[in-house]
């Protein structure tokens, strides 16, 4: 296990320094996970980059109340080799938001929100939670798992409540290009058919906590078997990624009383799974192409003819 670990900790260390346009969205995105002290840190680079950039560590550390040694973890866990990159990295933010191009933060929805409101809200919250997820997502994880998907010979995606209807979308879009693909909501058949996968299929969790076991436990019996996994999670530091050869990191619109983690996390899943399915589409557009085409015409007596009006 404690080799698995390591080699998930060196996967997830980013090749290069987190970019300045990604920083502000890793924040919004890891703050909720961090220890009280890490998140005192990463609530004042957010909220203000150019004041941090000026400062050394030792003096974000005692701007913040924390010491020298969590500041550099903290940037660390952002994305950054050292506090230096994330300096740099803050001053480049700062340079963006000058720009007027830094989106406003809106108020969490209220129970006595006008409907125009709740609209408006949910509208910039669903733009930030894209916005986010497209700047933190790896690109090439995202090559490397389309990768293994375009050549597998059987996908099997798993995923519970809300992250199980994202695993039907993924599934039936990468039937309809001719892969097997089959999602799983029950655990039991979920492990049952895990234990079936061998080296050259694919197994993809979808987990936006990292942490449910009913997810984690078919992907680890896959991972055994030899299949190539890919985990979709909101925690790239997850128990889940523990099993998981690629990780595809997604970002979650502000959780409220109204609007649970489960329900915000999908914007950002489906994005990924649009990500996956035209990847895999393109790399096999000979057959994916005829396949979709097929699959097209074989639904479209099912959908009603206009009669002429006369």
């Amino acid at each position: 296990m404690t080799d698995i670990v390591k080699e998930t900790s060196e996967a997830l260390s980013p090749a290069s320094p987190t970019p300045p346009a990604a920083l502000a969205a890793r924040v919004r995105t890891l703050a909720p996970t961090m220890t009280r002290s890490m998140q005192r840190v990463a609530e004042a680079v957010a909220a203000d980059p150019a004041g941090c950039a000026g400062l050394t560590v030792t003096g974000l550390a005692e701007h913040t109340g924390t010491s020298e040694a969590t500041v550099v973890r903290t940037a660390r866990l952002l994305g950054y080799p050292g506090y230096r990159d994330l300096r740099l990295a803050l001053a480049g933010l700062a340079a963006h938001q000058e720009s007027g191009r830094a989106p406003a933060v809106t108020a969490t929805i209220s129970v006595d929100d006008p409907l125009a409101d709740v609209v408006a809200k949910l509208a910039h919250d669903e733009r930030q939670t894209l916005a986010d997820t497209a700047a933190t997502l790896d690109v090439h994880q995202l090559g490397a798992a389309v990768t293994a998907l375009a050549g597998a010979g059987r996908v099997d995606v798993y995923g519970i409540g809300a992250s199980g209807l994202v695993g039907q979308d993924l599934a039936q879009k990468l039937l309809r290009i001719g892969l097997i693909a089959h999602a799983h909501h029950d655990p039991h058949l979920a492990v049952t058919n895990a234990v079936q996968l061998r080296p050259g299929d694919v197994a993809i969790a979808i987990t936006d906590s990292g942490s449910t076991f009913d997810v984690i436990e078919p992907l680890r019996v896959a991972f055994e078997h030899g299949a190539t996994t890919i985990a979709m999670t909101g925690r790239p530091d997850g128990h889940v990624t523990q099993y998981a050869d690629h990780v595809l990191t997604t970002s979650a619109a502000r959780e409220s009383e109204l609007r649970p983690a489960a329900m915000s996390s999908r914007t950002s899943q489906l994005l990924v799974v649009d990500c996956l399915f035209i990847g895999v589409a393109q790399r096999t557009y000979d057959r994916a192409g005829p396949a979709l085409a097929a699959t097209y015409e074989a639904l479209a007596h099912r959908r009603p003819t206009r009669t002429p009006s006369r």
